[in-house]
């Protein structure tokens, strides 16, 4: 007994995706804008950058590699463990060093949504930002730290 197999064909549909769906320029910069706020409130232990960057029901985590560890620990940071970490930034004076990294991907913008990569110092972060009330607010963190060289 003989089997035929039907052959399937495919065809390719070019459908836009969200990031060719044109969104406004200030909808960009609005992204741009909270995702600087939040790295520079970092790096400067400038807390009211925070504020205004970052929704305070942020869920933030992110996996980091102790000293003399192989394996990475995970670690979970709320919007107030978050300002405590900028206000001992400023207190001890610690701020980063005007040049370190800190390259911005804006990766998706839609009209309520938007999706960025950060790398900085400590690793590299993906963002999830919401707009409300006609303002980008960072509200979803998951970050890493830089993998260890070989």
């Amino acid at each position: 007994m003989k089997y035929v197999l039907p052959f399937l064909l495919f065809a390719v549909i070019n459908i836009p995706t969200s990031s060719s769906i044109a969104q406004s320029d200030s909808d960009t910069d609005g992204v741009r804008m909270a995702v600087e706020d939040y790295v520079l409130g970092f790096y400067k232990g400038e807390a009211d950058r925070i504020r205004r960057s970052i929704r305070e029901d942020v869920v933030k985590y992110g996996f980091y590699m102790p000293r003399n560890k192989t394996e990475y620990e995970g670690s979970p940071m709320s919007f107030d463990e978050m300002i405590a970490y900028c206000d001992r930034v400023k207190e001890r004076n610690r701020q980063t060093p005007d040049d370190a990294p800190r390259e911005i991907e804006i990766l998706d913008v839609l009209d309520k949504t938007a999706v960025a990569k950060l790398t900085a110092t400590w690793g590299v972060d993906y963002l999830h930002l919401a707009k409300y009330d006609d303002k980008w607010m960072i509200v979803h963190v998951l970050w890493q730290s830089h993998p260890p060289k070989s």
